[in-house]
């Protein structure tokens, strides 16, 4: 190095780029302060220091460079030497003004220099070898100066501009060739594995292509020699031996010519051959022959399940139906539809899942299940385009080709519980499976032809109707399966549920032996439902302790009698209680109601009661819009009607408090309006409600009584609590033939159209 000399000179930050020394450049003046620095080179004769900024932050050193030429857009330097950045100040015209210590490089090369140059310029050649540019290599490594060498780097696109101010800040020769040395080092493996990565893939190719070119010369030799063998050939064989409709042979035809044409190695080649082996395995124009017995259906549909003698009377319609016109000549006369879409409608545990095999073996029939539960997208139902990757058929297609002919039974099980999301609405996509008008050309996304699902009996099941969409609800025929009456229970527990639960514990049928009235006392005192679920758990652990017990014995057989009287021993303490009504109704303000739940038929009391200060209601247990709506209207009608009910005025100015057990349970509906208004009076006039009595109906402003829905679910979960009185509107009353024989002879309907009639039925005397 020289000896150093000191300067003061005007700053011109370098934002984007790096100036070296021995470098001519022009720089553009896009702001205030460069254009100050440049006037006030004047003042150093042309002389100017070119600081690199990076993130806010000058560099620590810089380059004295000489303004060639300058004018409001830009300016011309050529670079003279690095220079120390010292200490600064501000002009007077508001340019900076550092002190710089200039270090011009003396031409010094020593042995090791030389070295570090010549291993510098390999790298540096081999790099822009790589590159294609061997040519430019010559005439800019004939440079004998390595500091001018080194420098040579800023014009590199392999180097960032942290790199390049880093290069500029190091003073000394041999550690800026090292620097560089390392980095370019790093560049020349990059482009050397680039390289290799590319010279493999075109040997690939070039590999593929022969294989191609070699594939199609074998094909032509075994056609040649009449040993072809190639799927395209098989697929063609088993096209001929298959009897399909038109259009479907049509169209495999076509992709079989694609698949000829088309290399293995594409990934259209297995696309076409998934979607042809899915067209075979559909069976078109394959049905299973249905039973026309009616009186052997009867004997299946009786044997599988009890009770649900309106499911079992449209099944036996449908077959009956069918049986005429066969008979008849008429299959395919006019445009009567084969299938049918029955909606089977009831509370958890009442038979709808199992009820669609006992359809399937009625009829000698496939059966097949698909659970809607959860599904949220469309595709499920119509299927995938074939573009997709792992596309395939959607449920219907792939329920057709499990059952192998296509008139099936099709239980579309948890309809309501069908949900919408990102990929669609999948009831949308059911509208055209379930509609007897278009399902005859169901077009699956996947296949992207018509398949006829005229033929096939859709059985579908939901615990609500609620959440059914309106299109889709109209399109089935609904059935409802409103529970099961105490008597019907145990004919099912003796019949069905036992001897499963006997078999599922490892014991024979000889070694136990339940009553009915067991059965009876287990149906009654340990379950409180719609359906028969609750019942088999129990009647489960009642068979489990019995092989406890024979399983601790000594091996001798042994026969295990349960009566009623031995029920607790195996089952502990009774878990339902039939005094709830006669408890909660001692006290006037609560009265007794009969709503309807996604679990079936259900009890609910309500309670009022009344807090002396500000006028007002306040009501609590979860209740939704339409039931609060129903307690503000009872209150208003006792308000009108307050001498009529043999209510103090001045009794209604407090606050009343209306409350729904459970509370942590949602409820909503019109039908507790009557219950409300009963609870609200037998507040106000001190005036107990019966308790063997329940109730249900919808109150208006006026005090009649409006019809609701579910009356025979209502009336057997009042069966259930032990209620022996049913208030029900009169416009209900010809549901009553809904209500099995045994519940109407037990119970005793009250047939109201005012509130009037209710009060008067409901309230104990004063």
């Amino acid at each position: 190095m020289a000896d150093t000399r000191e300067l003061t000179l005007p700053v011109l930050p370098l934002r984007n780029g790096v100036v070296f020394p021995h470098m001519v450049v022009t720089l553009r003046l896009e702001t205030e302060e460069g254009r100050r620095a440049v006037a006030a080179a004047d003042q150093t004769d042309g002389l100017i220091l070119l600081v690199p900024k990076v993130g806010g932050t000058y560099a620590s050193v810089g380059t004295v460079a000489k303004i060639q030429s300058a004018d409001d857009s830009g300016v011309v330097v050529e670079g003279r030497a690095r220079a120390r950045v010292g200490a600064g100040r501000t002009g007077d015209s508001g340019e900076l003004w550092v002190d710089a210590e200039q270090y011009p490089e003396a031409d010094v090369i020593d042995e090791a220099i030389g070295e570090l140059a010549d291993e510098y310029r390999a790298i540096v050649r081999e790099v822009l070898d790589q590159r294609g540019m061997g040519g430019v290599a010559d005439r800019v490594l004939g440079i004998e100066d390595p500091s001018q060498l080194a420098d040579l780097a800023v014009y590199s696109p392999d180097l960032s501009l942290e790199q390049k101010v880093e290069l500029l800040e190091t003073l000394d020769i041999r550690a800026r060739l090292g620097k560089l040395m390392s980095w370019m080092g790093q560049v020349l493996a990059d482009l050397t594995l680039r390289k290799k990565v590319r010279d493999s893939a075109t040997e690939r190719i070039d590999k593929s292509q022969r294989d191609y070119l070699l594939r199609q010369q074998l094909e032509a030799i075994k056609k040649e020699l009449g040993e072809e063998g190639d799927a395209a050939s098989e697929y063609r064989q088993k096209l001929q031996d298959t009897e399909l409709p038109e259009k479907v042979h049509d169209s495999i035809e076509q992709e079989i010519d694609r698949l000829e044409r088309m290399s293995e190695q594409s990934p259209e080649h297995s696309w076409i051959r998934t979607w042809i082996d899915t067209m075979f395995d559909i069976p078109w124009g394959t049905t299973s022959d249905d039973r026309l017995d009616l009186e052997e259906a009867w004997a299946v549909l009786d044997a599988d399940h009890t009770g649900l003698q309106d499911v079992k009377e449209r099944i036996v319609e449908h077959l009956a139906v069918r049986k005429l016109r066969k008979e008849r000549g008429l299959e395919n006369a006019g445009n009567l539809q084969e299938g049918a879409i029955l909606l089977l409608v009831g509370p958890p545990g009442v038979g709808k899942t199992s009820l669609g095999e006992s359809v399937a073996r009625a009829l000698g029939r496939e059966f097949v299940r698909v659970s809607l539960g959860g599904i949220r997208d469309e595709a499920e139902i119509r299927g995938h385009r074939r573009t997709y990757v792992g596309a395939r058929p959607g449920r219907v297609i792939r329920a057709l080709i499990e059952s192998g002919t296509m008139n099936p039974v099709f239980l579309l099980d948890e309809m309501d519980k069908v949900g919408s999301g990102w990929g669609g609405d999948p009831s949308s996509a059911l509208l055209e499976v379930l509609d007897p008008a278009q399902n005859h050309s169901f077009r699956d996304h996947y296949l992207e032809l018509d398949v006829d699902l005229s033929s096939v009996l859709f059985v579908a099941t939901a615990n609500v109707l609620e959440t059914i969409p309106a299109p889709l609800l109209d399109r089935t025929e609904v059935i409802h399966l409103d529970g099961y009456t105490d008597l019907e229970k145990v004919e099912i527990a003796r019949d069905h549920l036992l001897p499963r639960q006997v078999r599922g514990a490892g014991l024979e049928p000889e070694e136990i032996v339940v009553t009915e009235d067991a059965l009876a006392a287990v149906v009654d005192r340990y379950t409180r439902e719609a359906g028969v679920r609750s019942l088999e758990r129990e009647l489960g652990k009642l068979t489990r302790k019995i092989a406890t017990t024979i399983a601790s014995g000594d091996g001798a057989s042994i026969v295990v009698e349960v009566d009623e009287g031995d029920v607790e021993g195996f089952l502990g303490k009774p878990k339902v209680w039939h005094d709830e009504a006669k408890d909660r109704t001692a006290v006037p303000g609560v009265a007794t109601g009969l709503a309807v739940t996604g679990a079936g038929g259900d009890v609910l009391f309500i309670e009022a009661t009344a807090v002396e200060g500000d006028t007002g209601l306040t009501l609590t247990g979860q209740l939704g819009d339409v039931m609060k709506e129903s307690v503000q209207i009872a209150l208003s009608y006792i308000e009108s009607h307050a001498d009529q009910l043999g209510v103090d005025p001045a009794d209604l100015k407090q606050r009343f408090h209306v409350h729904v057990p459970a509370g942590a349970v949602p409820k909503d509906g019109p039908s507790a309006g009557i219950t409300m208004t009963t609870a609200l009076v037998s507040l106000l006039t001190g005036r107990n409600v019966k308790h063997t009595l329940g109730m249900t109906g919808e109150i208006t402003l006026q005090g009649r009584v409006l019809p609701i829905g579910g009356l025979k679910q209502k009336v057997l979960a009042a069966q259930r609590a032990g209620l022996t009185e049913v208030v029900v509107p009169a416009r209900n009353e010809a549901d009553l033939d809904d209500v099995p024989d045994s519940c109407r002879d037990e119970m005793t309907f009250h047939i109201v159209s005012t509130i009037d009639e209710v009060l008067g039925k409901a309230l104990e005397p004063a």
